[in-house]
C-alpha cells in the first residue's frame, strides 16, 4: 500500500467548457473535496473570479497524479501542497505556472517555503534566492471557463421561505 498524506491543490487559468468537464471528471475520480473534510467537489462549486481550491486526506504519494499531469499537459496553472511522510519525503509545494513544467519546493507542514544551505550555494546570490522564493509563492489566477453558464455564489439561487 502506498504511503498516504494530506494534500491540497489550487487550479486556475482559462479552460473551455469541454476541458473543464474533463478536469471535473478527474477531480471526482480522486474524490477531492471543496474544504478540509468538506463536501465532494461538484462542477457548480467553481466560483467566478477565484481559482479552484481542492483538498484530500490519504493521498497516495501526496500527489494528484492524473490531475497534475493533465494540468501540465494542458498548460493549466496550479499549486499543490502535500504533507511529509516520515522517512520517505518532506512536505512540498509543486508550482506549475502554465508553461508545461512543474517545480517542487521544500516547505514546512504549514506550507512555508524553506531553503537548504546547498540550495543557497547553488543559487549563488541573494537576488537568486529571493527569485526562488518569489517563484515558489506563485499566486494561481482565477479559473475561467469559457462558454459555460456563470457559476453561482454559494447562496445565490436560494429562495427565502416564510
Amino acid at each position: 500500500m502506498a504511503d498516504r498524506v494530506s494534500a491540497s491543490i489550487v487550479i486556475g487559468g482559462a479552460l473551455d467548457a469541454p476541458a473543464f468537464a474533463e478536469l471535473a471528471e478527474l477531480i471526482a475520480a480522486d474524490r477531492l473535496v471543496v474544504e478540509w473534510d468538506g463536501d465532494p467537489f461538484e462542477p457548480e462549486h467553481r466560483v467566478d473570479g477565484e481559482p479552484l481550491r481542492l483538498f484530500a486526506h490519504e493521498v497516495a504519494g501526496g500527489r494528484f497524479e492524473e490531475i497534475e499531469d493533465w494540468c501540465i499537459m494542458h498548460r493549466v496553472p496550479f499549486v499543490r501542497w502535500c504533507g511529509g511522510y516520515s522517512g520517505q519525503w518532506g512536505p512540498e509545494r509543486v508550482v506549475a505556472i502554465g508553461d508545461g513544467k512543474a517545480v517542487s519546493y521544500a516547505v514546512t507542514e504549514d506550507d512555508e517555503v524553506v531553503i537548504s544551505r546547498s540550495t543557497i550555494t547553488a543559487l549563488g546570490s541573494l537576488d537568486a534566492i529571493f527569485a526562488h522564493f518569489d517563484a515558489a509563492e506563485f499566486v494561481v489566477p482565477a479559473l475561467v471557463v469559457a462558454d459555460a453558464a456563470p457559476a453561482l455564489p454559494p447562496t445565490a439561487g436560494a429562495h427565502h421561505v416564510q
